[in-house]
């Protein structure tokens, strides 16, 4: 009766593990937990053929005059910022009152939470790629449609959730505010812990919108099962910035939920399936500039040199 018992625990067990998803880190041969190339398996969003992140192409996107300068309300803003691990990542939610409008985007969003997504021992992490270049880490800011009150709720909309995605470049300087966000994700180190962080401004990582004129446009999904098709993405063309100091202490600070270290957690690129990269007119201007530039740069140089 005993033995009975214990069978049933393991094959209950067992089936809670196989229901779960994971990143390729976590992945063995033991087959504990479903990588990202069996995500649709059980999440059949994720075969769909609006998937993200994906590989932008520079060459291929295409020029959208509709995609005008964004709006950010309550960036500046002084708020007490929650931090919980989620087993595959750690999420900082958002108030309410951090909102987002403009950007070619139809309507008024509020944020809920923003997140990181990283590599580890020196490996690249971001989920997006840029002619074929991953950077070190990826910050994605998630917003929800109005009046939508949930991402359930958004994901019957194409265009429900917003997201933005940064990308980060290694510098030779720490950045001056991630060590907060390296703090926090210290004391969430276990599925479901959490953490607060008093007084933070997302102003303090994100430039203001004046200096985010330049970016990428495509209609995709969320890079986590379920992988709903909902996201109208914006990849800013400005990276931020983060020293290898820093980038060797992020990766060392959480565990997924198997209790193995929080490493490469991105999902691999997804095929484009016929979609179109639109770029924002600013992002034309700006290559139109440095065309002309390096154009008459021989011309400058030679009038320099005589």
């Amino acid at each position: 009766m005993a033995f009975s018992a214990y069978l049933l625990t393991l094959l209950c067990l067992c089936s809670l593990c196989t229901a779960q998803w994971c990143y390729q880190s976590q992945y063995s041969c033991d087959d504990t937990c479903r990588d990202p190339i069996h995500w649709a398996a059980q999440f059949p969003s994720c075969g769909g053929l609006r998937q993200s992140p994906i590989n932008i192409v520079t060459s291929k996107v295409h020029m959208n005059n509709a995609l005008q300068p964004f709006t950010f309300i309550g960036h500046t803003s002084r708020i007490n910022v929650t931090v919980e691990n989620k087993g595959h990542s750690a999420h900082f939610a958002l108030p309410q009152l951090v909102r987002l409008t403009g950007g070619g985007l139809p309507g008024q969003y509020r944020a809920a939470q923003f997140h990181f997504h990283w590599g580890g021992m020196g490996r690249p992490g971001s989920e997006h790629t840029i002619d074929g270049e991953r950077f070190p880490m990826e910050m994605h800011i998630v917003h929800i449609k109005e009046p939508y009150g949930s991402l359930a709720e958004a994901e019957h909309d194409m265009a429900g959730i917003a997201l933005l995605a940064f990308l980060f470049e290694e510098a030779a300087e720490d950045h001056p505010h991630l060590d907060a966000i390296i703090a926090a994700l210290g004391r969430v180190q276990n599925n479901g812990s959490s953490t607060v962080i008093p007084n933070f401004r997302l102003s303090d990582l994100v430039p203001s919108a004046r200096d985010l004129h330049s970016y990428y446009r495509y209609v995709g999904s969320m890079t986590t099962p379920g992988c709903e098709q909902a996201v109208a993405w914006t990849v800013f063309h400005r990276t931020l910035s983060i020293s290898s100091r820093q980038l060797d202490d992020i990766v060392q600070q959480c565990r997924f939920w198997t209790g193995q270290p929080m490493m490469d957690i991105f999902r691999p690129t997804q095929p484009l399936d016929g979609r179109v990269v639109y770029r924002s007119q600013a992002s034309a201007a700006l290559k139109g500039g440095l065309q002309l530039w390096f154009s008459i740069l021989p011309a400058v140089l030679g009038t320099l040199l005589h």
